[in-house]
């Protein structure tokens, strides 16, 4: 089922927990794995519990039943501000590789990937502060508007996509560098 959602590649997904044939969560989860589409719980499960577990499993937001519709909509505007924000109307360039905001693409030596969203966010970031380290809580907060409920290593899942991505472009492994303990960092050379 996380294929077929996945696949449809959806602005933003609504997601009761009580399917008929999956679990909501277990799909949830799935998503997780392979998007960073923005997904909403609107269930009638409306224990903590369920709430945490949504959350800690990758939902962006928790709305139990009932719920006033308008209401509803006024939660997606807002996760749907939130997932899409970064997106500005320019490109920026660093070290040999230019980025495409309003499209969340990177291009080098004329070869162009699509990143996701998180992925756009982090390198928009990183772009953004050449010479600077960017610290994980920095990169945390852009991505996930909190640390609470995010596992340390979703950040270091994501910054090896983006690394992947990068490299099937042809840039260097050492672009994205790690400051351990600290954060990431743009690997600039001399010239740059």
């Amino acid at each position: 089922m996380a294929r077929l959602v996945v696949a449809a590649n959806p602005s933003l997904v609504l997601l009761d927990l009580t399917l008929p044939v999956y679990d909501g969560l277990l799909v949830c989860r799935e998503i997780r794995r392979s998007s960073d589409v923005p997904i909403m719980i609107v269930t009638s499960r409306s224990e903590q519990t369920d709430e945490l577990v949504s959350l800690n499993l990758g939902a962006d937001a928790f709305i139990a039943k009932p719920y006033n519709a308008q209401v509803l909509l006024a939660h997606i505007a807002s996760l749907l501000r939130r997932a899409y924000s970064g997106v500005n109307n320019h490109c920026l360039s660093c070290a040999g590789i230019s980025m495409d905001i309003t499209r969340n693409s990177v291009t080098c030596n004329d070869s162009t990937v699509e990143l996701s969203k998180n992925e756009a966010r982090i390198l928009y970031l990183l772009l953004s502060n050449p010479k600077a380290v960017v610290s994980r809580f920095e990169l945390m907060d852009e991505l996930w508007q909190s640390d609470e409920f995010v596992d340390d290593n979703t950040l270091t899942v994501n910054i090896n996509r983006l690394r992947a991505k990068l490299a099937s472009i042809g840039v260097g492994e050492d672009f994205i560098q790690t400051r351990r303990g600290i954060g990431y960092q743009i690997g600039l050379r001399e010239n740059d």
